[in-house]
């Protein structure tokens, strides 16, 4: 075993490694061609154990927490109904209701977004032109959520970026090393989470503006 394998070996039960595991087989399902019949139920626990990563970020995201779960909750309750997220789609494009605020294909953007948010942020996180993890989210946060938000939100949420965790404090709340999640990061092609979900989201967006 190289010292490489050795660091993917000591991130087994992580949290990092429980979504990488989980995207990667949705991944495979889209993969397969088989992206119209990706299962509802097997998406939501995926997306569910993304919670932790905002948990892990303290106050500064609790407002993106709480968005985030709360949409994922409504999914889930909905995988008891609709097999499929083509399903749930389907449905609201037949009613005319993907933009209509409550709507699952609306909860599922939400969702999306929430991911797209922790991804930004992890990969400024390791980035050597981000020497602080607040550079980093506030990065993130511009990126992604800021142009839909409010003034009075991304107020808060500026204000709420001095509350978070170090490097160090981050990284013991995830009981993950840097070496370990550098690893993630390097093996893009084959196991990053972020990676191995591109093929997933390309066919979410797609239905959701088609």
């Amino acid at each position: 075993m190289d010292e490489e394998d050795a660091t993917f070996e000591d991130a087994n039960g992580t949290p990092l490694s429980a979504i990488a595991e989980a995207f990667e087989e949705l991944s495979k399902s889209v993969k397969s061609g088989n992206s119209n019949a990706l299962q509802l139920k097997p998406f939501c626990e995926a997306c569910s154990l993304v919670s932790v990563l905002f948990g892990s970020l303290g106050i500064a995201f609790k407002f993106a927490e709480y968005e985030y779960c709360s949409k994922v909750r409504d999914l889930v309750e909905a995988s008891e109904i609709y097999g499929t997220l083509h399903n749930i789609l389907d449905i609201d494009v037949r009613n005319d209701t993907v933009k209509t605020p409550g709507s699952l294909s609306r909860n599922l953007r939400r969702v999306r977004q929430g991911i797209d948010l922790i991804r930004a942020l992890f990969e400024n996180f390791l980035c050597s032109d981000y020497c602080s993890l607040k550079e980093a989210a506030s990065t993130a946060y511009a990126q992604v959520c800021a142009p839909y938000h409010t003034w009075a939100v991304r107020t808060a949420v500026s204000a709420g970026m001095c509350a978070l965790p170090t490097r160090e404090q981050l990284l013991l709340k995830l009981n993950e090393t840097g070496a370990q999640v550098t690893w993630y990061t390097k093996h893009v092609d084959s196991n990053n989470i972020h990676q191995r979900s591109v093929p997933y989201e390309y066919y979410v967006r797609k239905l959701l503006v088609d």
